[in-house]
């Protein structure tokens, strides 16, 4: 009867532990893929954004099989919006030869660090401010804030709307913007446009009052500032103290439900921003491929009772694609192999459309996936106003 007993027993035991699944020391340890982001100081509302967005991807990924059987893990570094910190990280990260790095946000940081990325790891970074050399290990999300305002500048002049006022901050984020807007108006498409003034401003200011005077004496008929964060609060107040109520337009980086939610009471009544393909909801206006990944996309976000905006954005399909890479390559993946297996990629689906970086390389996206959009206070969202490339809806 004893020896029954035992045998009972640890048959019994053995039931128990089928049951509750292998004994933690087995399963697989997880791969590490290490992140940089400003999850504190100024630019903690993209940080943020944007980890959330990843641990949504890193959810989805492991419920799909993980990389090879191992479950990935996003592992976070705060680079509390300072670009010498950012540096910091990526020289203590650099000893373990990751193929792969992810971030940061801001254009600043990401130019810092990006010297450090010479011989690998590939650095992808979340910022489209960032114009990387073709073939380097650095890529960068979404569609470039030139193409973005390409896009814009064809939007107003098919309105109607030729006479411009800009404003641009005097960092040197304002004047590679500054640069670039007046390469834009400087090409034949646009020489019916006219620039009827330009202000500037430091980040720091808290009124610019002046410069908007100057703005509305020119006669405008539309308005773009270049700037995020706090500093187009303080542009958005000052139109409204001076009375200057005509289209306005900025940059994608202001595309925050945060930021509406918090500034509605002084938005322009015309508020236009450019953006990626991420923001088309109406799937009749899509390749039936990228829809597909717009469903997961908004899906993932619905199921955690989250609404994505840019900072979602940003981080969702360089994630996914540096995941795609490490199921290909293997986790044992060199540097070199991971930056050959993005550049080589000319048909990759994601939110924002089609990447093809063997057509426009480090970065995949042109404006033929810019979109322009306006905020609607009613729907408390983006509505798209244009076609790809900016040409506007009938």
């Amino acid at each position: 009867m004893r020896i029954a007993s035992i045998m009972t027993s640890a048959a019994l035991a053995a039931l128990f532990a089928a049951a509750i699944g292998p004994a933690p020391s087995e399963a697989a340890e997880p791969f590490d893929v290490t992140v940089i982001l400003p999850l504190t100081g100024a630019a903690a509302f993209l940080g943020k954004g944007e980890q959330q967005a990843m641990q949504l991807a890193e959810k989805s990924v492991n419920a799909t099989g993980g990389i090879k059987g191992q479950p990935l893990r996003f592992v976070f570094h705060d680079d509390e919006s300072n670009p010498q910190t950012g540096v910091l990280l990526v020289n203590q990260v650099l000893a373990a030869k990751p193929a792969v790095l992810l971030g940061s946000s801001l254009v600043a940081t990401c130019r810092a660090m990006a010297p450090l990325m010479q011989n690998g790891p590939v650095e992808y970074c979340f910022s489209p401010g960032i114009h990387p050399e073709a073939g380097s290990y650095v890529f960068t999300s979404s569609v470039s804030t030139l193409d973005l305002a390409n896009a814009l500048i064809r939007y107003f002049r098919l309105k109607g709307w030729t006479r411009i006022a800009l404003m641009f901050s005097t960092d040197a984020t304002g004047q590679d913007a500054e640069n670039g807007l007046k390469s834009i108006l400087a090409l034949p498409e646009n020489k019916d446009m006219q620039i009827v003034q330009i202000a500037h401003f430091n980040i720091t200011d808290v009124s610019v009052s002046a410069q908007l005077e100057n703005v509305k004496a020119a006669n405008p008929q539309c308005f773009i500032a270049w700037s995020t964060g706090s500093p187009i609060a303080t542009i958005f107040r000052g139109l409204v103290q001076a009375g200057l109520d005509v289209p306005t337009a900025t940059t994608d980086g202001n595309m925050t439900y945060a930021q509406m939610t918090q500034y509605a009471d002084f938005l322009p009544k015309q508020l236009f921003i450019p953006a990626a393909e991420w923001i088309v909801t109406d799937p009749n206006q899509l390749p039936p491929e990228v829809a597909a990944e717009h469903k997961k996309f908004y899906d993932s976000f619905a199921a955690a009772g989250l609404k994505p905006d840019i900072a979602s954005e940003l981080a969702w399909d360089a994630s996914l694609l540096a995941v795609e890479g490490l199921r290909k390559l293997g986790t044992s993946a060199t540097a070199a192999q991971m930056r050959d297996f993005i550049a080589h990629q000319a048909d990759h689906v994601g939110v924002n459309g089609i990447y093809n970086y063997v057509k426009v390389p480090q970065r995949g996206l042109d404006v033929s996936n810019a979109v322009i959009t306006r905020w609607s206070p009613t729907a408390k969202t983006w509505q798209v106003v244009s076609k790809p490339t900016g040409v506007p809806l009938p």
